[in-house]
C-alpha cells in the first residue's frame, strides 16, 4: 500500500484509510444539458500511483461533462456527485482496496447540469503489484436510470424484436460480473441465454492477436465450429475484419449476397443458411480487441433500437473480454514463473514409488510459494521436502524458488534434518524480505524404512498403514523458517518413524486440508479417509486425490502433495513374509500384532507354530514397547532351506542388546529370553541401522509334511500394520 502518502496531501488516493484528502462533494450548479441514453457505456483508467483518471468520450456524456471540464484528475468528478453519494462511494472503493479484492462494483447517483439525479452504475478491476498493492483501476461507467427506476414490461405487452433494454443490459452485466478468464467470458456468452440476449440465432467471437483475428468461441444454428475456422489476418477482405479495423458495426439483411464485396466469405456461407447478419468491433480503451458476428435466420431489418442494443452489449462485452484478456497474461506469467521454480524432474529408486502433484489455486491471478522437492541423498538415503512461502503473488513464488535451492544444498550436505531446517530458516532471514516459510521435512532410509522427520510450522506426514488404516504420526516441530531466526528459536526436534514395506507416507501443503469458515481437523480427517480408501498405488492415489479433496474444497489455495510408498516385500512363493510396525502409543498393538501373525501362519499351513510364535513375539514386542522411546518393526517370513522354518524379527531403535538373566521364584521379569531358548529352534540379535534386531527361528513340528508351492495357500499376503 501507499504508507507513504501523507493524509491531507496530494490528490485524492482512495487507497489510504482515513485520508483527510478526500475530495469534498458538492452538486452542480452548472447550466441546463442534455440527457444521455442508457446504450452510453464508457470506460476508464485509473493510474493510483501517478493520480490520473483517464475517461473516454462515453465515460464524460455520462457525467455530464465536457471535455475542457475534466483535467484527468479524480477531484474534477466532484462536480457530479452529491456529498452523500460520495462518502458511501469512497468507503465502498477503500474497502475493496484495503481488503484484496480483485473488483468493486456499484450504483450511485450523478447530479447532471439541470439538477436532475441520474443513477449511474460502474465496476472496476483492481489490479495489484506482486506485493498485493492496488495501482490501477480500469473499468466502465454507464447510465442505469431507466434500469432503476422502470419495471421491466410484460412481454406480451411489447411488440416483436421491442425488448426491455435496460433489463437485458443489466442481466448482461450481471452474468459477465464474475466472469474472470477469457474462457469465462465465453463461457456467459454461449451458455444459457447468450443469443437470447442479442436476439441472434448463432453467433462467433474473435480476439485479436497481433495483426490476425483468432476464433474462440462460436454458439447456434445455423454457424460454424471454431475448430473449422482457421485464424484470418485483419487485412483480409471480410466483414468481420472490416468492422474491427473500422471500428464500426456493420449490418446486413442480404448475407448470402455478402460474397459479391466479400468473395472470401463464398466457402462459409453455404453450409449455414443465415439470412441476415451483424458484424460488432468490440472496443475497450479506444482499441479494438476482437469482434462479434451475430447470424439471423429471417431478420429483415436492424431498427434504432436494435442496433442500439447490439452496441451497448458489446461494449460490456469488450470491458469483460479487456479485463479478462489482462487477467490471462498475468496469470500466465505467474504460472510459468512458478513452474521454473519447480523441480523438473523427480529421481527414481527401486525399492519406494514417488508422486508428486502441485495444482495453482482455481481463481486470482495471484501464485503461491508452495512447493515439493525429492533428494537423492548418499549412503541409500532419500530427502523428502514440502514447504509454503507466505503470500499469494509472485514475490512469493521468487522467495520459494530461492528457498528450495538452498533446502535441497543443506539436504545434500548430509546434514540431519534439524540442521538442514536451522540452516534454511538463517538463509530465509537474511534474504531481503520479509516473508517466512512453514516446510516439513523427512529423510527415508531406504535400506530399513527408517525416517528421521522435523517440521517448522508445517503439516507433520500422514502413514498409511498396510491394511489401510491411517494416521497422523506426533511429529514435534518448530516456528515457521524466517521467524524461527528472528526470535532466535532455531531448534527443530526430530521425531522417529519407521515405514515398513507397503507402508505409504503422505506430505502435503494447508491448501489441501483448509476450507475458509472450517476447521483443519475436518480437512484432515478428509485427506485420512480419501487416503484410506484410496488406491495403492503412488501415481494413482495423487490423481485419486487431486480428483477428490481438490474438488470438494474448491483449490481456493495452492496445493502441492507428495506421496512416497516403500514397495511391497511380500517374499516369495516359497518363501513369503509379513512386515508389521507396532506403535508405542498404540495400546492395541500388540493383540492386533499377534492376529496378524495367527493368520499369517494359517495362510502358510504352519499353524501348528502359532501359539509359540505369538508368545515369542509378545515377549519381545513388550521389551521394546517398556525399554525403548519408540515402537517396533515386526517381521514373519518363512525360510525354506535347508529345512523348512519361519524366521520372528522384532527391530528396535536402542542400541543396548538383551541378556539372558536367572529370575529367582518371586520374580515377576526376566524369564522372556529363557522362553524363547526353551520354544525357538535358534535365537539371536543382530545389529540393524542405528539399532538391533532381535530373532527367533521355530521349525515344524516332526513328522508334519512341508507343503510345496502348489499348496502354500494364500501365504503372501500382508498382515495389517498398527498406528
Amino acid at each position: 500500500m501507499a504508507a507513504d502518502r501523507r493524509p491531507g496531501a496530494g490528490p485524492y488516493d482512495p487507497r489510504v484509510a482515513g485520508s483527510a484528502s478526500r475530495p469534498r462533494f458538492a452538486p452542480s450548479r452548472l447550466g441546463p444539458g442534455e440527457r444521455l441514453a442508457l446504450s452510453g457505456l464508457g470506460s476508464f483508467d485509473w493510474d493510483l500511483d501517478a493520480g490520473t483518471f483517464d475517461l473516454d468520450r462515453a465515460g464524460l456524456d455520462v457525467f455530464d461533462l465536457r471535455p475542457e471540464e475534466f483535467d484527468r484528475r479524480p477531484e474534477s468528478l466532484v462536480l457530479r456527485v452529491t456529498p452523500e453519494e460520495g462518502v458511501r462511494l469512497d468507503a465502498a472503493l477503500r474497502e475493496a482496496l484495503q481488503s484484496g479484492r480483485p473488483s468493486y462494483g456499484g450504483y450511485f447517483q450523478v447530479t447532471r447540469r439541470d439538477g436532475v439525479k441520474q443513477w449511474t452504475h460502474t465496476q472496476g478491476t483492481i489490479l495489484r503489484d506482486s506485493g498485493g498493492n492496488a495501482y490501477r483501476v480500469v473499468g466502465f461507467v454507464r447510465d442505469a436510470t431507466e434500469e432503476l427506476a422502470e419495471a421491466p414490461e410484460p412481454a406480451e405487452d411489447r411488440g416483436a424484436g421491442q425488448r426491455n433494454l435496460p433489463a437485458v443490459v443489466r442481466r448482461t452485466t450481471e452474468a459477465l460480473s464474475h466472469a474472470v478468464t477469457v474462457e469465462d467470458v465465453t463461457a456467459v456468452l454461449t451458455g444459457a441465454g447468450g443469443l437470447e440476449r442479442f436476439g441472434a440465432d448463432g453467433l462467433v467471437l474473435a480476439l485479436v492477436e497481433g495483426t490476425a483475428l483468432r476464433f474462440v468461441a462460436s454458439s447456434g444454428s445455423p454457424t460454424i465450429a471454431v475448430d473449422a475456422l482457421p485464424p484470418r489476418r485483419l487485412a483480409e477482405h471480410l466483414p468481420l475484419a472490416e468492422a474491427v479495423r473500422t471500428q464500426r458495426p456493420y449490418f446486413t439483411r442480404d448475407y448470402p449476397g455478402l460474397a459479391e464485396r466479400f468473395p472470401l466469405l463464398g466457402p462459409y456461407q453455404q453450409p449455414i443458411g443465415t439470412a441476415s447478419a451483424a458484424f460488432v468491433p468490440l472496443i475497450a480503451q479506444a482499441r479494438s480487441i476482437g469482434g462479434l458476428a451475430l447470424f439471423y435466420r429471417d431478420r429483415a431489418d436492424f431498427g434504432h433500437a436494435e442496433r442500439e442494443l447490439v452496441g451497448a452489449l458489446a461494449g460490456i462485452l469488450a470491458q469483460s473480454l479487456q479485463r479478462a484478456i489482462l487477467f490471462d497474461r498475468e496469470r500466465e506469467f505467474a504460472t510459468g514463473l512458478q513452474s521454473t521454480m519447480l523441480p523438473r524432474h523427480i529421481p527414481r529408486f527401486d525399492s519406494v514409488e514417488i508422486a508428486v502433484r502441485y495444482h495453482a489455486a482455481w481463481s486470482g491471478r495471484e501464485v503461491g510459494g508452495d512447493w515439493y522437492d525429492v533428494v537423492a541423498l548418499p549412503q541409500n538415503r532419500v530427502g523428502l521436502v514440502v514447504g509454503d512461502v507466505q503470500g499469494h503473488d509472485t514475490h512469493a513464488a521468487a522467495v520459494m524458488g530461492q528457498l528450495r535451492i538452498a533446502l535441497r544444498a543443506y539436504a545434500a550436505e548430509g546434514h540431519p534434518p534439524s540442521t538442514v531446517l536451522a540452516r534454511a530458516s538463517r538463509f530465509l532471514a537474511e534474504l531481503d524480505t520479509e516473508r517466512f516459510a512453514t516446510c516439513g521435512y523427512a529423510e527415508l532410509d531406504l535400506t530399513n524404512g527408517t525416517i528421521r522427520a522435523a517440521r517448522a510450522g508445517h503439516l507433520g506426514p500422514l502413514i498409511r498403514h498396510i491394511d489401510g488404516r491411517t494416521g497422523w504420526p506426533n511429529v514435534r516441530g518448530g516456528l515457521p523458517l524466517g521467524l524461527a531466526t528472528t526470535f532466535d528459536l532455531q531448534e527443530f526436534p526430530e521425531t522417529r518413524l519407521d515405514l515398513v514395506p507397503g507402508e505409504t507416507l503422505v506430505f502435503c501443503t494447508d491448501g489441501l486440508v483448509e476450507e475458509r469458515g472450517t476447521d483443519i481437523g475436518v480437512g484432515m480427517a478428509a485427506l485420512a479417509d480419501a487416503v484410506h480408501h484410496g488406491p495403492r498405488r503412488a501415481e494413482e492415489l495423487a490423481d485419486d486425490i487431486a480428483d477428490t479433496l481438490w474438488r470438494r474444497w474448491g483449490s481456493d489455495d495452492d496445493v502441492a502433495l507428495l506421496i512416497l510408498r516403500r514397495t511391497p516385500d511380500p517374499g516369495t512363493e516359497c518363501a513369503p513374509r509379513i512386515h508389521q510396525y507396532v506403535h508405542q502409543a498404540d495400546p492395541e498393538g500388540l493383540a492386533e500384532a499377534r492376529a496378524a501373525l495367527r493368520q499369517a501362519l494359517t495362510d502358510w499351513r504352519l499353524s501348528e507354530l502359532a501359539d509359540d510364535v505369538e508368545l515369542a513375539a509378545g515377549e519381545l514386542l513388550v521389551n521394546v514397547l517398556l525399554h525403548t522411546e519408540g515402537g517396533a518393526v515386526l517381521t514373519l517370513e518363512v525360510l525354506p532351506e535347508p529345512v523348512r522354518r519361519v524366521r520372528l524379527s522384532v527391530q528396535d531403535r536402542s542400541s543396548v542388546w538383551p541378556r539372558r538373566r536367572s529370575p529367582g521364584e518371586a520374580a515377576t521379569s526376566g524369564r522372556g529370553l529363557l522362553m524363547i531358548d526353551a520354544m525357538a529352534v535358534s535365537w539371536g540379535v543382530e545389529p540393524r541401522g542405528d539399532g538391533k534386531a532381535v530373532w527367533c527361528e521355530f521349525g515344524p513340528a516332526a513328522g508334519t509334511p512341508v507343503p510345496g508351492p502348489a499348496e502354500a495357500g494364500p501365504g503372501r499376503r500382508e498382515g495389517p500394520a498398527v498406528s
